[in-house]
């Protein structure tokens, strides 16, 4: 599948759940209106629009949420997913998790083809993690993070970058990840949602942390792609890589590649961008017997030729922010 700008798009993203077992400051707010259950695909659907994304090209599917792991039976969709993995039509299966449940799933998250997680950990201070997180359980992460080691799966650490607030742990964080054997990526914090408190209060420039870090670390740049929208280099001290995801200092729609889709059925061609696709009627008023889904593919091809050049992130603009009012729990990570 190609844009109009002459993109593949191989890349789907799919949440899962809104719901999460955190309350990350930067992500959502402390008292969170989740969605109905009833406006949830089920899982059986969300089997069948994936599918289909498969058939039309894409190679890799992360699974988010919210917190995927905390959706009811959720294995029951990465088992029928792996499917695709043994014909070959998909090259990778991955989730991204907080971990809080990985222990649970480790096992079965292998068995079913996966072989790479990333773990959302912005802190390595079992006090300031609960406060980021607002009451999450550190201890229960490190057993998660460890489970996946044991299991064989390959880790990377992603930590957002908060302005006065974890900004004196990069170092530590970078230095663990060597000690551990992860990779890491860093994240600008996106202006998204109602979160309690102003964006531009935690926003914190990855040039900044770029040029801090590489007053202590040796930082090359590599031409390593996971198939996000990172940009790495490779730390001289650890051997290890570390990617960048700056989409307010640094645009890098130039080479988007993916999609999300919502637990909703709303597939969205730019994180940043308010325009969306409803896939949720068309998957249900198709429900083809053979397998072909019509009016569903042509509403998946027609988002993607509508797939804008970039997003419209802005942070501190004239003394203002520009946010979307769907949380990132909503669209997916």
């Amino acid at each position: 599948m190609f844009d109009h700008f002459g993109r593949e798009v191989s890349y789907l993203r799919v949440s899962v759940t809104d719901r999460c077992d955190f309350r990350c400051q930067y992500c959502m707010a402390e008292n969170m209106d989740f969605l109905p259950r009833t406006d949830l695909l089920s899982l059986e659907e969300l089997d069948r629009v994936c599918s289909l994304f498969v058939r039309l090209g894409v190679s890799k599917l992360r699974i988010t949420g919210g917190e995927p792991l905390v959706r009811r039976n959720i294995m029951w969709l990465f088992t029928r997913l792996a499917r695709h993995l043994e014909s070959g039509n998909l090259k990778e299966l991955t989730l991204t998790t907080n971990a809080s449940q990985l222990a649970r799933f480790a096992a079965d998250l292998h068995a079913c083809g996966v072989r790479r997680v990333n773990v959302s950990l912005d802190s390595l201070d079992p006090r300031k993690f609960s406060q980021i997180t607002r009451g999450g359980n550190f201890e229960q992460v490190l057993e998660g993070i460890t489970a996946a080691q044991r299991e064989g799966l390959q880790v990377k650490i992603n930590m957002v970058a908060l302005k006065g607030v974890n900004e004196d742990e990069i170092d530590t964080m970078l230095s663990w990840c060597g000690d551990m054997g992860f990779d890491m990526t860093m994240i600008e914090v996106m202006p998204m949602g109602d979160v309690g408190s102003e964006h531009t209060e935690q926003y914190l420039p990855l040039s900044l942390v770029r040029a801090r870090l590489a007053e202590c670390w040796t930082l090359t740049n590599v031409d390593y792609k996971s198939g996000g929208p990172a940009r790495y280099v490779k730390v001289g001290e650890t051997g290890r890589r570390l990617g960048f995801i700056a989409p307010l200092t640094h645009n890098f729609c130039e080479s988007c590649n993916r999609v999300r889709l919502t637990c909703t059925g709303q597939l969205y061609t730019c994180l940043g961008r308010e325009d969306s696709a409803d896939l949720r009627a068309p998957l249900r008023e198709d429900d083809s017997k053979d397998g072909s889904y019509a009016a569903l593919e042509s509403a998946i091809t027609g988002a993607i030729a509508r797939k804008p050049e970039g997003h419209d992130f802005v942070v501190n603009r004239r003394d203002t922010e520009s946010t979307l009012d769907r949380h990132m729990s909503v669209t997916g990570g």
